[in-house]
């Protein structure tokens, strides 16, 4: 890694380290600062549990237990300057043991990992950015996944077991880390070392093989088509109402969104199991520029929930590159059919109303 020194115009080396010759350690140190930025291992994740080793019949610990954004659990296990020879079998024994967990076991394993702090299942709402009942974890047609991080591994796990494991369609990624110091300065530099782009055309051959299954379930789920259903009907009168959706087709989501005349911002309803939601949504490319219009927005709460005659929800969604501004019912939803008409009648009368407070401020 190098350091470019720009009155020099040099690249000057920076002096590569080992975690022992700085005194780091696996818990204390590396292990904090994937649980802080899992960005680190080149994704975001949500980490639901460290240190943990609530299993039965066991008292092994697992370092750090996450869920990715397809909703799998994410079994990480951490080694500083060498990987070892069992960390992979080491690991497989955790899938093992998550492999059974149900959706009300991880929201209360992580409900034990943040304490009074906060609830776990808004928590996992927001990663997702649904309604925690619209939220699939540990799926049963998913997999649980590895991801191993050390500062180096030895060839008996890269080149052997952990191929072999991705093989057989294991999904298992190993993450190399490397300390380097400038005077007082310390950098790290993550790598993904394992799957390798070269060593694939077994990689390509599966991937090929899961576009294959996706590409066969063309069936449409049951919630799928109650949600077609329902916008079938909600969508004329939200339309006389509002205005808006003049061009939409009924569809399989849960939600439609609705022009503002501000690129990256809609005006958009939603409907859930037991309620209906309208938001206005904030999701230009740029996640700094998102914060900024609703952190201005939020800066006139007061006047804009006066106009709107209802509190607003604000959600600046830290964690997630959108935020939003919503009200929802406190009853209807799409579970049952026969007060469908009161969902629509909320939709088509708030997101009028969500478009009078906001349409003018957005094109201003």
């Amino acid at each position: 890694m190098f350091i470019i020194d720009k009155e020099s115009n040099k690249a000057i080396s920076l002096e590569r380290k080992t975690f022992h010759d700085l005194n780091f350690e696996e818990r204390a140190h590396l292990q904090e600062w994937i649980a802080n930025n899992t960005e680190i291992l080149g994704e975001p994740l949500l980490i639901i549990q460290k240190e943990f080793s609530d299993w039965s019949d066991t008292n092994e610990r697992l370092d750090l237990l996450a869920l990715d954004e397809r909703g799998n659990l994410v079994i990480i296990e951490n080694k500083l300057d060498d990987s070892g020879r069992d960390v992979v079998w080491q690991a497989l024994k955790y899938v093992s043991y998550c492999a059974t967990l149900t959706k009300s076991e991880i929201c209360e394993m992580y409900q034990k990992y943040l304490g009074t702090t906060a609830v776990a299942s808004e928590k996992i709402a927001e990663f997702f950015d649904l309604a925690y009942e619209e939220v699939t974890l540990n799926p049963a047609d998913g997999d649980q996944r590895l991801i191993l991080v050390a500062a180096n591994f030895r060839k008996e796990v890269t080149s052997s077991t952990a191929l072999w494991l991705i093989d057989h369609n294991v999904d298992i990624t190993c993450v190399k880390v490397t300390p380097y110091q400038d005077s007082e300065r310390i950098y790290i530099e993550s790598k993904k070392v394992l799957p390798l782009q070269e060593a694939g055309d077994y990689q390509i051959r599966m991937g090929a093989k899961r576009q294959e299954a996706v590409a066969q379930k063309t069936e449409i789920t049951a919630r799928a088509q109650l949600n077609q259903e329902f916008w079938a009907e909600a969508l004329p009168v939200i339309r006389e109402r509002a205005g808006i959706f003049q061009n939409v087709s009924p569809t399989k989501d849960h939600w439609m969104n609705g022009a503002s005349g501000h690129g990256g911002i809609s005006f958009t309803t939603c409907i859930l199991k037991n309620f209906a939601r309208v938001e206005l949504y904030i999701d230009t490319s740029d996640k700094e520029k998102n914060k900024e219009i609703f952190r201005a927005l939020e800066s006139k709460k007061e006047q804009y929930e006066d106009v709107f005659g209802n509190p607003f929800l604000w959600q600046e969604l830290p964690e997630k590159r959108a935020s939003r501004i919503s009200f929802a019912s406190e009853n209807g939803g799409i579970s049952e059919r026969e007060n469908w008409n009161i969902s629509i009648e909320f939709l088509s009368d708030h997101i009028a109303k969500l478009q009078n407070t906001f349409k003018y401020v957005l094109n201003t």
